[in-house]
């Protein structure tokens, strides 16, 4: 049995692409916090996502419960599967989790940044942090027949575009999630404003919108004042990562998208209006 390893902190979306970089390299067989995956249907373990600690949920990933260990194990070899690709948060997670199951060493570590865009992965964090979402790699009906009451009102399905090679995953809000990161749109504004102000050329914020629904998005309406002859949009792309560097670094979330609309433009010309 070929065997890979799919690396990456937590919140970076290893869940939600571990179907397709299934596919893509013919791999039958995934084991993702504590449950064994076989060709889209859950078959063995029981989901980390479930327990109430974050405590019991990494014993839970790890394979540390002896009876947990077992039943995978004997499915693994009842099974057989050609390829087996393994889900973890770090290189030495995955060494745990191959030394409880009795698995070889891991032919390939394939790190999270190799196969996926960085703003994908902030994305996949932000959404995380601010909803607590977490992915299970199969569809919701499996994770119903084990979980029930527990997830009745709180799964919500996600389609692959190409449902016969992607198949599907389920989003749930695991108990030890911790609740929601909640920013104050007021917050945001104080931090454009702040940016805004180093810059000369800014005469006016016209307008400033922060929204939260999805990913974190900003759009600004701003009024310039410039030199005559400047090139506007090399400007406003400087600012654009201004801002973008700012609001990172002051909350951690970097934004999907910086628009900026411009309704109002005075020229100057040797610093004389």
């Amino acid at each position: 049995m070929n065997i890979y390893a799919l690396y990456g902190t937590s919140g970076t979306g290893k869940s939600s692409i571990a179907l397709e970089l299934a596919h893509r390299m013919q791999i039958d067989a995934i084991i993702d916090d504590g449950i064994l995956i076989y060709q889209g249907r859950k078959v063995a373990g029981t989901s980390a996502k479930y327990e109430k600690t974050k405590i019991q949920a990494v014993k839970r990933a790890i394979f540390h419960y002896k009876e947990h260990a077992s039943e995978v194990r004997k499915t693994l070899t009842a099974l057989a599967p050609e390829r087996l690709l393994i889900l973890g948060t770090s290189q030495r997670m995955i060494e745990r989790i191959v030394e409880a199951l009795g698995l070889a060493e891991p032919d390939e570590y394939i790190p999270i940044e190799s196969i996926k865009r960085p703003q994908d992965i902030e994305a996949a964090r932000y959404i995380r942090e601010t909803m607590g979402r977490h992915v299970i790699p199969i569809p919701r009906v499996e994770v119903e027949q084990d979980f029930l009451t527990r997830l009745l009102s709180s799964a919500t399905r996600i389609f692959s575009s190409k449902k016969e090679i992607g198949g599907e995953s389920t989003v749930v809000h695991p108990p030890f999630s911790g609740g929601r990161i909640i920013i104050h749109p007021q917050v945001l504004r104080k931090m454009v404003q702040g940016v805004c102000n180093q810059y000369e050329e800014v005469e006016q914020i016209v307008k400033s919108r922060a929204s939260f629904d999805d990913l974190p998005r900003i759009e600004l309406t701003l009024s310039l004042k410039v030199p005559y002859g400047s090139y506007i949009p090399e400007r406003i792309r400087t600012l654009q990562s201004e801002l973008h560097e700012e609001i990172s670094y002051c909350l951690n979330i970097a934004p999907a998208s910086i628009d900026i609309q411009v309704v109002g433009l005075q020229f100057s010309e040797n610093g004389v209006q």
